[in-house]
Protein backbone atom coordinates (compact mmCIF):
# COMPACT_ATOMS: atom_id res chain seq x y z
CA UNK A 1 0.00 0.00 0.00
CA UNK A 2 1.12 3.54 -0.74
CA UNK A 3 1.59 6.30 1.80
CA UNK A 4 -1.45 8.15 0.41
CA UNK A 5 -3.57 4.99 0.57
CA UNK A 6 -2.67 4.52 4.23
CA UNK A 7 -3.33 8.20 5.01
CA UNK A 8 -6.78 8.02 3.43
CA UNK A 9 -7.74 4.91 5.37
CA UNK A 10 -6.45 6.38 8.63
CA UNK A 11 -8.35 9.63 8.05
CA UNK A 12 -11.50 7.62 7.33
CA UNK A 13 -11.18 5.64 10.55
CA UNK A 14 -10.88 8.89 12.50
CA UNK A 15 -13.85 10.42 10.63
CA UNK A 16 -16.02 7.33 11.14
CA UNK A 17 -15.17 7.22 14.86
CA UNK A 18 -16.99 10.53 15.33
CA UNK A 19 -19.50 10.24 12.47
CA UNK A 20 -22.87 11.80 13.24
CA UNK A 21 -24.37 12.39 9.79
CA UNK A 22 -26.21 9.10 9.28
CA UNK A 23 -29.55 10.87 9.73
CA UNK A 24 -29.17 13.13 6.68
CA UNK A 25 -31.80 12.70 3.98
CA UNK A 26 -30.83 11.73 0.43
CA UNK A 27 -32.23 14.92 -1.20
CA UNK A 28 -30.03 17.97 -0.63
CA UNK A 29 -31.50 20.13 2.13
CA UNK A 30 -30.92 23.43 0.33
CA UNK A 31 -32.24 22.09 -2.98
CA UNK A 32 -29.47 23.23 -5.30
CA UNK A 33 -26.55 21.80 -7.22
CA UNK A 34 -23.12 23.07 -8.24
CA UNK A 35 -21.20 21.97 -11.33
CA UNK A 36 -17.57 22.86 -10.82
CA UNK A 37 -14.00 21.82 -11.59
CA UNK A 38 -12.12 18.97 -9.95
CA UNK A 39 -9.16 21.29 -9.23
CA UNK A 40 -7.87 20.55 -5.73
CA UNK A 41 -7.71 24.27 -4.89
CA UNK A 42 -11.51 24.56 -5.02
CA UNK A 43 -13.47 23.71 -1.89
CA UNK A 44 -17.15 24.19 -2.76
CA UNK A 45 -18.17 23.55 0.83
CA UNK A 46 -16.17 26.58 1.91
CA UNK A 47 -16.72 28.97 -1.01
CA UNK A 48 -20.48 28.26 -1.11
CA UNK A 49 -21.04 27.85 2.64
CA UNK A 50 -22.11 24.21 2.47
CA UNK A 51 -22.47 21.62 5.16
CA UNK A 52 -22.84 17.91 4.50
CA UNK A 53 -26.27 17.25 3.07
CA UNK A 54 -26.86 20.80 1.77
CA UNK A 55 -26.29 20.51 -1.99
CA UNK A 56 -25.14 18.27 -4.80
CA UNK A 57 -21.63 19.03 -6.03
CA UNK A 58 -20.75 17.63 -9.44
CA UNK A 59 -17.09 17.86 -10.39
CA UNK A 60 -15.13 17.17 -13.54
CA UNK A 61 -12.13 18.59 -15.38
CA UNK A 62 -13.02 22.22 -16.01
CA UNK A 63 -16.50 22.01 -14.47
CA UNK A 64 -17.83 21.50 -17.99
CA UNK A 65 -21.38 20.63 -19.04
CA UNK A 66 -20.50 17.21 -20.39
CA UNK A 67 -23.18 14.63 -21.09
CA UNK A 68 -22.39 13.00 -17.75
CA UNK A 69 -22.61 16.30 -15.85
CA UNK A 70 -26.01 16.99 -17.42
CA UNK A 71 -27.10 13.44 -16.56
CA UNK A 72 -26.22 14.14 -12.92
CA UNK A 73 -28.03 17.50 -12.90
CA UNK A 74 -31.17 15.95 -14.40
CA UNK A 75 -31.14 13.21 -11.74
CA UNK A 76 -30.50 15.88 -9.11
CA UNK A 77 -33.67 17.70 -10.12
CA UNK A 78 -35.98 14.91 -11.26
CA UNK A 79 -35.37 12.48 -8.40
CA UNK A 80 -33.89 14.59 -5.63
CA UNK A 81 -35.61 17.95 -5.95
CA UNK A 82 -32.90 20.50 -6.70
CA UNK A 83 -34.49 23.72 -7.92
CA UNK A 84 -31.49 25.80 -9.05
CA UNK A 85 -28.01 25.14 -10.39
CA UNK A 86 -24.66 26.91 -10.42
CA UNK A 87 -21.97 26.45 -13.08
CA UNK A 88 -18.68 27.55 -11.51
CA UNK A 89 -15.42 27.53 -13.48
CA UNK A 90 -12.24 29.10 -12.10
CA UNK A 91 -9.21 31.22 -12.90
CA UNK A 92 -5.86 29.57 -13.60
CA UNK A 93 -7.55 26.38 -14.80
CA UNK A 94 -5.43 23.58 -16.21
CA UNK A 95 -8.02 23.12 -18.98
CA UNK A 96 -6.73 26.40 -20.43
CA UNK A 97 -3.22 24.99 -20.92
CA UNK A 98 -3.92 22.59 -23.78
CA UNK A 99 -6.17 21.91 -26.75
CA UNK A 100 -7.89 18.74 -27.93
CA UNK A 101 -5.08 18.19 -30.44
CA UNK A 102 -2.36 18.58 -27.81
CA UNK A 103 -4.07 16.02 -25.58
CA UNK A 104 -4.57 13.64 -28.49
CA UNK A 105 -0.92 13.93 -29.52
CA UNK A 106 0.31 13.39 -25.96
CA UNK A 107 -1.83 10.28 -25.51
CA UNK A 108 -0.87 8.93 -28.94
CA UNK A 109 2.76 9.03 -27.77
CA UNK A 110 2.32 7.45 -24.32
CA UNK A 111 -0.10 7.05 -21.43
CA UNK A 112 2.41 8.28 -18.84
CA UNK A 113 2.17 11.68 -17.14
CA UNK A 114 3.32 14.53 -19.40
CA UNK A 115 5.41 17.53 -18.34
CA UNK A 116 4.55 21.20 -18.65
CA UNK A 117 7.53 23.33 -19.63
CA UNK A 118 7.93 26.91 -20.84
CA UNK A 119 7.29 25.58 -24.35
CA UNK A 120 4.06 23.81 -23.35
CA UNK A 121 3.18 20.19 -22.71
CA UNK A 122 5.55 17.44 -23.77
CA UNK A 123 5.39 13.72 -23.43
CA UNK A 124 8.19 12.01 -21.51
CA UNK A 125 6.83 8.46 -21.37
CA UNK A 126 8.33 5.54 -23.28
CA UNK A 127 5.03 4.58 -24.92
CA UNK A 128 3.08 3.03 -26.34
CA UNK A 129 0.17 5.42 -26.45
CA UNK A 130 -3.32 5.10 -27.90
CA UNK A 131 -5.32 6.69 -30.70
CA UNK A 132 -8.51 6.36 -28.60
CA UNK A 133 -8.00 9.97 -27.47
CA UNK A 134 -9.14 11.03 -30.95
CA UNK A 135 -12.70 10.04 -30.08
CA UNK A 136 -13.05 12.19 -26.96
CA UNK A 137 -14.07 15.85 -26.82
CA UNK A 138 -11.73 17.06 -24.07
CA UNK A 139 -13.85 20.22 -23.47
CA UNK A 140 -10.80 22.46 -23.15
CA UNK A 141 -11.16 26.14 -22.28
CA UNK A 142 -9.76 29.11 -24.19
CA UNK A 143 -11.76 31.79 -22.34
CA UNK A 144 -13.36 31.28 -18.92
CA UNK A 145 -16.34 33.60 -19.37
CA UNK A 146 -17.10 32.13 -22.78
CA UNK A 147 -16.93 28.57 -21.46
CA UNK A 148 -19.25 29.40 -18.54
CA UNK A 149 -21.72 30.97 -20.96
CA UNK A 150 -21.47 27.98 -23.32
CA UNK A 151 -22.09 25.52 -20.47
CA UNK A 152 -25.01 27.46 -19.00
CA UNK A 153 -26.62 27.68 -22.45
CA UNK A 154 -26.09 23.96 -23.04
CA UNK A 155 -27.64 23.05 -19.69
CA UNK A 156 -30.53 25.52 -19.81
CA UNK A 157 -31.39 24.56 -23.39
CA UNK A 158 -31.16 20.81 -22.89
CA UNK A 159 -34.43 19.01 -23.67
CA UNK A 160 -34.33 17.16 -20.33
CA UNK A 161 -33.94 20.35 -18.28
CA UNK A 162 -37.16 22.10 -17.23
CA UNK A 163 -37.34 25.71 -18.39
CA UNK A 164 -38.12 26.91 -14.84
CA UNK A 165 -34.80 25.76 -13.32
CA UNK A 166 -32.42 28.75 -13.13
CA UNK A 167 -28.79 28.14 -14.05
CA UNK A 168 -26.28 30.71 -12.75
CA UNK A 169 -22.79 31.26 -14.16
CA UNK A 170 -19.72 32.15 -12.09
CA UNK A 171 -15.94 32.07 -12.11
CA UNK A 172 -14.14 31.30 -8.86
CA UNK A 173 -10.98 33.41 -8.45
CA UNK A 174 -8.28 31.13 -7.05
CA UNK A 175 -6.25 34.15 -5.83
CA UNK A 176 -9.06 35.84 -3.83
CA UNK A 177 -11.61 33.09 -3.15
CA UNK A 178 -14.39 35.25 -4.62
CA UNK A 179 -17.14 34.11 -6.96
CA UNK A 180 -17.37 36.45 -9.94
CA UNK A 181 -20.66 36.41 -11.81
CA UNK A 182 -20.65 35.94 -15.58
CA UNK A 183 -23.69 38.12 -16.15
CA UNK A 184 -24.32 36.94 -19.71
CA UNK A 185 -24.35 33.32 -18.48
CA UNK A 186 -26.74 34.00 -15.61
CA UNK A 187 -28.99 35.91 -18.03
CA UNK A 188 -28.90 32.96 -20.44
CA UNK A 189 -29.82 30.62 -17.58
CA UNK A 190 -32.87 32.59 -16.42
CA UNK A 191 -36.07 30.59 -16.22
CA UNK A 192 -37.96 30.81 -19.51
Amino acid sequence: MSKVHNEVLLANREYAAHFDKGHLAMPPARQFAILTCMDARLDPAKYAGLSEGDAHVIRNAGGRASDDAIRSLVISHKLLGTQEWFVIHHTDCGMETFTDNIMRDLLASSLDTAELSADGWRDVGPGPGSAEANYIDWLTISNQADSVLEDVKRIAGHPLVPSYVPVYGYIYDVKTGRLLEVEAATAAGKPR
